[in-house]
């Protein structure tokens, strides 16, 4: 049974983009969510193995979204995804629970690596 992924970035092109790699190599896309609030609501519904999350979005960043989402569940997989390689907001996912960080533009051999290493 392939693993299923919940994609979260704001901008639609970049979804596009994580989802394409993932059905290439043999993931599921459970749902996809544009905010940090739909992304809670979407990992409520679709419980997907491991989340694709964004940092800077609109109505909920992805730091905020990755504590609430472990409050639902604490053992969520959740990998940051951000053009932002700033130390302190990597510092900040990896506190908030994020397993992994990966910076944009993505290459799709370590978004998948990143993937691979949290879900094996």
């Amino acid at each position: 049974m392939s693993k299923k992924v919940l994609v979260v970035d704001d901008a639609s092109f970049m979804r596009m983009m994580i989802k394409g790699f993932l059905t290439k190599n043999g993931y599921t896309v459970a749902d996809e969510a544009a905010n940090g609030v739909e992304a809670v609501a979407k990992y409520k519904e679709a419980g997907p193995d491991l989340v694709t999350m964004d940092i800077t979005m609109p109505e909920m960043d992805g730091i905020q979204a990755v504590k609430e989402i472990r409050k639902i569940d604490g053992d969520a997989k959740i990998i940051m995804c951000s053009a932002m390689g700033q130390q302190d907001m990597v510092v900040q996912a990896i506190q908030a629970g994020a397993k992994d960080f990966v910076v944009k533009p993505f290459q799709e051999e370590r978004v998948i690596e990143a993937i691979k290493k949290i879900l094996d």
